[in-house]
């Protein structure tokens, strides 16, 4: 059991490690009015593998056994790196011609605090996740109103997944938009507004027609926030601000999760699911009407780069802390 968990940290460990480093990727190969459609693109993928992976393993495992299954995930992850591998390098920009190296950077955490846009983007995801996230209340829904039918809790998942891959596939017409901010803001809100009514619906169709609009929802506050937080952040700074965004985009869903379960203990997943969605609408309400800058945001044109004096300056005020 502890070889388990150990080797469960491991992996989750690496995962943290390399998914900074991926996220600064689009922004240095696309154009910055293309970023949000490279990232929508990228989504699309990570959608249709949360749909195909489970039912694939589900098909080997029935037919080979566990073994099998975890033979062909960790063909699949050699397959992967071997392709990682035979990628030109790409150095961060101000890198040391010499030796590949450049000054390390400090400020990852004060840099997001300093500029607003950054912090506005990241609140409002921590808002949406923190106080709406309705993975955990699934089993208990699934239960009071539709007999614990295994399936159907399946299509829960399968709903979610299927709202954010079709709107992956129609961001087209979002990713056009500049106003990244509002869109952010926006999609955010709908997402809290869609659980909120989860908690509500009686038919099993206006349910999984409410969590397909929140996971459409949830692809664009995602798409809209990653390109944002890429834009906005100096290549210098991006490793450690993209470190930060995944910290919060890891650590709101689980604790949203937690908070979900344990306010549904005390009442009802009904009113867990409509407390959470309504304070998520209300905060994100907050966010809005405080940061100005963040409503304000507009797309820059392609090939702009993030200005670097103002991260220079809130990194000096800070005392240069990271």
């Amino acid at each position: 059991m502890l070889l388990l968990l150990a080797l469960v940290a491991m992996g989750t460990s690496c995962s943290a490690l390399g998914a900074p480093a991926r996220r600064t990727f689009p922004v240095r190969l696309l154009p910055a009015d293309q970023v949000a459609a490279g990232l929508a693109l990228t989504n699309v993928s990570f959608q249709a593998a949360v749909l195909a992976g489970p039912a694939m393993a589900g098909l080997i495992i029935a037919r080979w056994d566990f073994p099998a299954a975890y033979a062909a995930q960790a063909a699949a992850m050699v397959v992967s790196m071997l392709a990682v591998i035979r990628l030109p390098a790409m150095r961060p920009e101000g890198a040391d011609a010499a030796d590949g190296r450049r000054r390390p950077e400090r400020g990852g955490w004060r840099i997001v605090l300093h500029r607003p846009t950054l912090w506005g983007s990241m609140a409002t995801d921590l808002s949406a996740t923190l106080l709406a996230m309705p993975i955990a209340l699934f089993p208990l829904v699934n239960e009071i109103r539709f007999g614990g039918n295994p399936q159907t809790l399946g299509l829960f998942l399968s709903a979610v997944a299927v709202g954010g891959i079709t709107a992956g596939l129609l961001s087209g017409t979002v990713t056009r938009w500049r106003r990244g901010g509002l869109v952010q803001l926006s999609a955010a809100g709908v997402w809290g507004l869609a659980l909120a009514c989860f908690g509500l619906a009686g038919p099993l169709w206006l349910a999984l027609g409410c969590l397909a609009v929140a996971g459409a929802a949830d692809t664009m506050s995602v798409v809209t926030r990653s390109a944002l937080v890429q834009l906005e952040t100096p290549d210098a700074y991006r490793g450690r601000v993209s470190s930060v965004e995944h910290v919060i985009g890891i650590a709101g869903p689980e604790l949203g999760n937690f908070r979900g379960g344990l306010l549904a203990s005390a009442t009802s997943a009904s009113f867990s699911l409509v407390f959470g969605g309504l304070s998520a609408i209300l905060a994100i309400g907050a966010v809005a009407a405080t940061n100005a800058p963040l409503r304000a945001y507009r797309t820059p044109p392609a090939h702009t780069k993030p200005t670097v004096p103002d991260v220079a300056d809130a990194a000096a005020a800070a005392g240069q802390v990271s």
